[in-house]
């Protein structure tokens, strides 16, 4: 996880990673993220060590109240990291670079939206458990919501998943459910299956029909990826039964196979 490009930085993350890791913090990612214990002892080291320097690496502030804790930080570090455990070093170095602040509420939280029809602009309040803003503005994100979510690595719902992924889409600079992929031949698979699943989904949701993906996802083709992420790492079995085409183009991208990690 070094390159040669960032020595100052490199440099600092030896530092840390010279130094044992608390034990209480393995303690907090042992309670508090499901999928810890299905993981190899290799992706194990390997999820220690990036939700460590991620936790160094990104500013942290509390909101609503509340004071940040370590338990808190490293969980919301090991879930967000969790996404990246298939890729190779030369892809994981930055570890969300779009990233740089992540803001935690107790609970929800209020957001402040804003809209303009023609001339007239106007704003309007809606609770949120959490949000992933453009560019390398903060992930801000419930405690109560992303604790919840990944001690339950099966029920579909992970909001620190969700957001990250926002994150990981934004890469190439916009939310539109396409993230980087690898050539142009993923990229037309990936546009082929997803605009496949995405019009299903819109489909079912208009009919109110229950589905393995949240209808939310059929918001647009930015929630569709976000997801379809959740679902890939809480309901892998059944996704890969129902949808074993969308599962496939999302294993690809994400380097992982995580219906036969869940026992599927």
């Amino acid at each position: 996880m070094l390159s040669l490009l960032h020595p100052i930085r490199d440099l600092r993350r030896r530092s840390l990673l010279s130094e044992p890791l608390p034990e209480e913090w393995v303690g907090y990612i042992e309670k508090n993220v499901g999928h810890y214990p299905l993981l190899t002892s290799d992706e194990k080291t390997r999820l220690l060590n990036d939700a460590r320097v991620f936790v160094a690496e990104k500013d942290w502030e509390a909101a609503g109240g509340h004071e940040l804790s370590d338990e808190m930080r490293i969980t919301i570090a090991a879930e967000a990291c969790l996404l990246l455990l298939g890729w190779d070093d030369a892809r994981r170095v930055d570890l969300y670079a779009n990233v740089r602040t992540v803001i935690v509420y107790p609970t929800g939280f209020h957001a402040i939206h804003e809209k303009a029809e023609g001339p007239v602009r106007s704003a309007d309040s809606a609770a949120e458990l959490g949000e992933a803003w453009s560019s390398d503005l903060p992930v801000v994100l419930s405690w109560l919501s992303a604790r919840d979510g990944s001690e339950r690595p099966d029920d579909g719902h992970n909001v620190v998943l969700h957001e990250f992924a926002h994150k990981l889409d934004m890469l190439n600079g916009s939310a539109d459910g396409v993230p980087p992929l690898e050539n142009d031949e993923a990229a037309d698979e990936w546009a082929n299956v997803l605009s496949e699943e995405y019009a299903l989904l819109t489909h079912d949701a208009e009919r109110g029909h229950s589905t393995l993906l949240d209808t939310y996802g059929a918001t647009n083709e930015a929630e569709f990826f976000a997801v379809t992420t959740e679902a890939f790492f809480e309901r892998a079995s059944r996704m890969l039964r129902e949808k074993p085409r969308l599962y496939e183009a999302f294993s690809r991208f994400y380097r992982q196979d995580t219906a036969a990690r869940l026992g599927g």
